[in-house]
């Protein structure tokens, strides 16, 4: 049940925005098994004031195309999926809407199966 959080600079068009959910949620459910439906994704543009980012940290040429992903997700891959994970969002997002690998930026959050509410005030997964 992972729970993703992207952020972008704003003004990129509707059909854009949507191709970055679309691209992401294919990646999880090629790589970590996630099932049909399990969409909890939530997108946060913003200003050039309010968006920061190193240009060339460990000599990765970042552009204001940047897009941060954090993924929330259990404790319970392996290095090897979470590695796939990252290869398959780069390459589906380089695909549809043509962002640049050196633009996407990835963090994995792993958080035990207990920490997860998912309506109804019930600890489904405890």
């Amino acid at each position: 049940m992972p729970f993703v959080n992207i952020a972008l600079r704003s003004g990129k068009p509707e059909a854009y925005r949507q191709a970055i959910f679309d691209g992401v949620y294919d990646a999880l459910r090629e790589t970590f098994n996630v099932p049909d439906d399990d969409q909890f994704m939530v997108l946060t543009e913003h200003d050039a004031a309010n968006f920061r980012y190193g240009k060339s940290y460990l000599d990765v040429s970042r552009s204001d195309d940047l897009v941060f992903i954090q993924i929330t997700a259990n404790n319970t891959r392996t290095v090897e999926q979470k590695k796939a994970l990252f290869q398959r969002i780069v390459a589906l997002l380089a695909e549809n809407p043509g962002i640049r690998k050196e633009d996407v930026f990835v963090n994995l959050v792993e958080v035990v199966k207990e920490n997860w509410s998912l309506g109804n005030g019930v600890a489904h997964y405890a």
